[in-house]
C-alpha cells in the first residue's frame, strides 16, 4: 500500500508563518517612522541659541557672585499659596543698602517655555514679595538687584524644600577666606 500525501495546503497568505515572521521588521519601521515624527515636531531646548553670548557671561557672573559675598547677601525664598506667591527675606552686612526691588529669574532645566522672570517689590525690613505661576518639581533660580551688580543663585525642589536658602557660591567666598588667612600670618 502506498502511502497518500494529503497536499491540502492552501495559499501563503492563509499561513500563519509568514505573517508572524513580518510581523517584527513591521512593528520595527512603524517605531523608526514614529520616532522620527517626534524627532522632527519637538524641540529639546537643551541646547541654548545663543551658548557663546552665555559663556562669555560666565566671568561677570563670578564678579557678581563675588560681589554679592562681599556685602554679605543671603536670601530666604518661601513659596506659598498654591505654589502662585513668593517671599523672599534678603539679609546683608550691617550699613549695606537694600534695593527697592529685586529681579529674580526662574528657569526650568530643559522646558524653556515654563521659565519666567519676576519682579519682586521690598515690603520693608528686607521683606520682598511677587505673584508667580505656580512652580512645581526642579527650578534654576537666580536673584539679582535691579541694577544687576550682585546676584545669588541656585537649584530648588520646590516640591521637597517648602524654602531655599540662597548664598553666594563657594568660588566667590574662596577670595575672601585666602585674603584673611594670609593677614593672619
Amino acid at each position: 500500500m502506498k502511502g497518500t500525501r494529503a497536499t491540502d495546503s492552501g495559499p501563503w497568505y492563509r499561513e500563519p508563518w509568514p505573517w508572524l515572521i513580518m510581523l517584527g521588521p513591521a512593528v520595527v519601521i512603524v517605531a523608526g517612522v514614529a520616532t522620527a515624527y517626534l524627532a522632527v515636531i519637538s524641540n529639546d531646548g537643551l541646547v541654548a541659541d545663543d551658548y557663546y553670548k552665555q559663556g562669555l557671561a560666565i566671568n561677570q557672573r563670578g564678579e557678581r557672585d563675588q560681589r554679592a559675598a562681599e556685602l554679605g547677601l543671603q536670601a530666604e525664598l518661601i513659596l506659598g499659596g498654591n505654589g502662585d506667591r513668593l517671599r523672599v527675606v534678603l539679609r546683608a552686612n550691617d550699613g549695606t543698602a537694600l534695593p527697592a526691588t529685586l529681579a529674580l529669574h526662574i528657569t526650568h532645566p530643559t522646558r524653556p517655555g515654563f521659565d519666567q522672570s519676576v519682579s519682586l517689590r521690598s515690603e520693608g525690613g528686607g521683606v520682598y514679595g511677587a505673584d508667580l505661576a505656580p512652580i512645581h518639581g526642579r527650578w534654576r533660580l537666580v536673584l539679582e538687584d535691579e541694577r544687576q551688580e550682585w546676584l545669588l543663585a541656585g537649584d530648588w525642589e520646590s516640591d521637597k524644600q517648602p524654602a531655599l536658602r540662597l548664598t553666594p557660591s563657594a568660588r566667590a567666598a574662596a577670595p575672601e577666606e585666602k585674603a584673611s588667612a594670609h593677614n593672619e600670618r
